[in-house]
């Protein structure tokens, strides 16, 4: 039957595409809460550098902004950007913004960089059909795409105003995955070059492309262990690797890892190994079965001790570098904590919560093992593929709570493999027909010998059991296992499971992925919305009021803001290259004031930002955060801070009358709290800690409070300049307050 002119096939494509339109539709939208709640404002922290070197790079032209060098970070160092960053990004917004304006569509850059993750949201939703279309069929494709689509462990990276790496990374890793299948089922060069290809803009868009560089490999290796070398894994795996290497060292931030760090070695292994099966299948085709056996043997061995011989010396000679501190600790949980505390006081470097993976997968994460259990019934190639993939995926989302992006994909692919498969089952009524197996039954009966001597009852008999079995066939049409009543009971679940699961992602995603941290929104009592903008607020402060040449002094995690948004010089930022740098800025903060004023002075530092959460309960501010400042302080200076100091006998971390002495002198602690009493009238109350101040006034000499935002969430202090007259800063401190005792008058003479 033909609907618009199209026959069945065509109507299915068409039918394909409309679902797939609307599916996007439902990835984009679902994304703009932030931008309807709040307005459209890059979010977070590391999206204002990428904003901000977007907005360069748009102004300038791409030779300008690959040999920019920062001046407003890491002073007195700067950073040069061109060789520390991945481009891919910042190149495809301002490629998107280059061509509207070609045009004459005048979009400004900023709101292209807020909306560049939901498009590609689309993008990965189209992804997921693909590679799952390759992996089953496009039933389940567009399942697959349907949950991705609103998936929260996706969702949570790529809403509007989340600019960041991962918010393009997800679909290059998708459709490179999905290349790589393709090229491996076609044996095709064509596609193992474009897998190259679209590994080189993962490899030039996030740092997150070793999982494809080292999944790949697996996968090569996986098939030749299971006897399956052909020659469609060696041309896809040769042209793949070959090309994407070559065009990998093209970035800057890359340049020769690929043949010097460890993480990218057993790519290069699998590639070696591949070319010596090759060679030994050639031989083979020449040489005579007991020629072959001997040759074969002694090439195996002199093989293996010449590349185990190589490896050894390349490693030990400091050519191959070691695994990197961020990735050593994938394998040792307990490393970065031990060793590198910059990296494990990032909160998303943290282990995974259990209760997180039901928080961003829910229902999906019970499907997940009966996906990939199918997959293991089967067992192609591709299926290879999607077990390995979710076995590493589902570690590495164990061990770092950001990996948790890379187990998604995988797991809404596996998941539309199980219930495509169910669906299947029991959506297809022609499979289990009881009218089917009643014909056969009664084929049999037919071909069986009739006897010739039959009773006069006979006849009688057989039409009431004729009889009796037309009645059984139209009760087990609707009852038994088979039966339309399980079928409906089974589906009408799944259907309620799957709108749960639609409410779930709308809910997270609403309300726990599209606010954004540099603005807060609360409850007032009468149920209407406060905004909180202490952050704008005083990033705008430092913006007017203070000198272009200011140097603001403040914890790492707000120096991509404080440089995009105030366009003041800072001493550390989120790049966090430096951990001296970083040790040195934790030391001043975990200091007393004269040490500290000494730190302030050498890097020429106007002014001091900190962030205090006690009056408004605001928990991640920097007195929570001041254990990792002093431990990073402490792997650096560990005869000037020690992290017991800051502990009481019990070992307690307290900020109120029982804190320790050292705690109550230091930097951090007198700027959080200073002036804080008079707000109560008395004693203080940090909402944040449960914990009531002391009542001893808090005296600064070195620093002079600037600038408090509405909710006092920001605190800005200027350092004060070296007195006039030589005096020490506590004594000219006491002295303009009052307290500076008079010299004793000099006693008359006794006439």
């Amino acid at each position: 039957m033909k609907v618009l002119g199209l026959d069945a096939q065509n109507q299915a494509s068409l039918l394909k595409v409309v679902i797939l339109g609307l599916i996007a539709f439902v990835a984009i939208s679902s994304r703009l809460f932030s931008i309807i709640r709040f307005e459209s404002v890059i979010h977070e922290f590391d999206p204002w550098f990428n904003y901000r070197a977007t907005r360069r790079l748009v102004q300038t032209n791409f030779y300008e902004f690959w040999n920019w060098f920062d001046e407003r970070s890491w002073y007195p160092l700067g950073r040069v950007v061109g060789g520390t960053v991945y481009p891919g990004l910042m190149v495809t917004s301002a490629t998107i913004h280059n061509i509207l304006h070609a045009l004459n569509f005048p979009v400004d850059i900023r709101n292209i960089c807020v909306l560049l993750a939901p498009l590609f949201s689309a993008f990965t939703a189209i992804a997921a059909f693909l590679l799952t279309s390759e992996i089953k069929d496009s039933s389940a494709g567009l399942l697959a795409a349907a949950f991705i689509g609103v998936a929260p462990g996706y969702i949570s990276r790529s809403v509007a105003g989340s600019y960041d790496n991962e918010g393009i990374a997800i679909f290059l890793l998708m459709f490179t995955f999905y290349l790589w299948i393709k090229s491996l089922k076609e044996g095709s060069a064509f596609f193992g070059g474009l897998t190259a290809l679209f590994y080189f803009y993962m490899v030039a868009a996030w740092g997150g492309y070793v999982f494809i560089i080292n999944l790949i490999p697996l996968h090569a290796f996986a098939l030749i262990l299971m006897g399956r070398f052909s020659t469609r894994l060696y041309v896809a795996y040769s042209s793949f690797y070959a090309l994407g290497t070559l065009m990998s060292m093209q970035i800057p931030f890359v340049g020769f890892q690929p043949t010097r760090t460890s993480e990218h070695m057993a790519a290069l292994g699998i590639f070696g190994l591949l070319q010596i099966i090759a060679f030994v299948e050639l031989v083979r085709s020449h040489l005579a079965s007991n020629q072959f056996q001997i040759l074969f043997k002694g090439f195996i061995f002199i093989a293996f001790i010449a590349m185990f011989s190589a490896l050894v010396i390349l490693t030990f000679s400091g050519y191959i570098a070691p695994w990197t501190g961020r990735f050593y600790s994938l394998w040792d949980t307990g490393y970065a904590k031990k060793y590198i505390p910059i990296i494990a006081s990032v909160s998303e470097h943290q282990p995974t919560a259990w209760p997180s993976f039901f928080f961003d997968l829910e229902m999906l994460i019970f499907l997940f093992p009966a996906g990939i259990y199918l997959c293991f019934k089967e067992l192609r190639d591709e299926h290879v593929f999607v077990i390995l993939y979710g076995i590493t995926a589902s570690y590495f989302a164990g061990v770092m709570v950001r990996l948790m992006l890379t187990l998604t994909p995988i797991v809404c692919v596996s998941s539309s493999i199980t219930i495509s498969s169910l669906l299947d089952n029991y959506l297809d009524f022609s499979v289990v027909d009881p009218e089917t197996t009643e014909q056969k039954s009664v084929t049999d009966s037919k071909s069986k010998p009739q006897d010739k001597h039959k009773k006069p009852g006979d006849s009688s008999r057989s039409a009431a059991t004729s009889s009796k079995s037309e009645k059984k066939k139209k009760k087990d049409q609707f009852f038994g296992i088979i039966g339309n009543d399980s079928r409906g009971i089974v589906l009408l679940n799944f259907f309620f499971f799957l709108v749960i699961f639609i409410w779930h992602c709308t809910w997270v995603t609403s309300n726990a992925y599209s606010s954004p941290s540099i603005v807060l929104a609360s409850r007032q009592a009468d149920g209407s919305q406060y905004i909180i903008d202490d952050f704008r607020e005083a990033y705008y402060w430092l913006r007017k009021n203070t000198d272009d040449s200011a140097k603001i002094m403040s914890w790492w995690d707000y120096g991509y803001q404080i440089a995009g948004m105030a366009d003041r010089t800072v001493l550390v930022d989120n790049n966090t290259w430096n951990n001296t740098h970083i040790a040195t800025v934790g030391k001043a903060m975990s200091s007393e004031e004269e040490v500290a004023y000494e730190i302030m002075r050498r890097h020429d530092v106007t002014h001091v930002l900190v962030i205090f959460g006690g009056l408004l309960g605001y928990s991640g501010d920097d007195i929570n955060k001041f254990l990792w400042m002093i431990r990073i302080a402490e792997g650096v200076y560990p005869d000037d801070v020690k992290e017991t100091n800051f502990f009481t006998p019990r070992g307690e971390y307290r900020v109120d009358d029982e804190a320790t002495p050292t705690m109550r002198r230091s930097l951090m602690y007198k700027m959080s709290y200073h002036n804080y009493n008079e707000l109560f009238g008395g004693q203080g109350q940090d909402r944040v800690r449960g914990a009531k101040l002391p009542a001893d006034k808090i005296k600064l000499s070195t620093l002079e409070e600037a600038y408090t935002t509405e909710n006092w969430i920001v605190r800005i202090y200027k350092v004060k300049d070296l007195d006039n007259i030589g005096r020490n800063l506590e004594q000219a401190a006491a002295f303009e307050a009052g307290k500076k005792s008079r010299r004793p008058k000099r006693k008359q003479s006794q006439k």
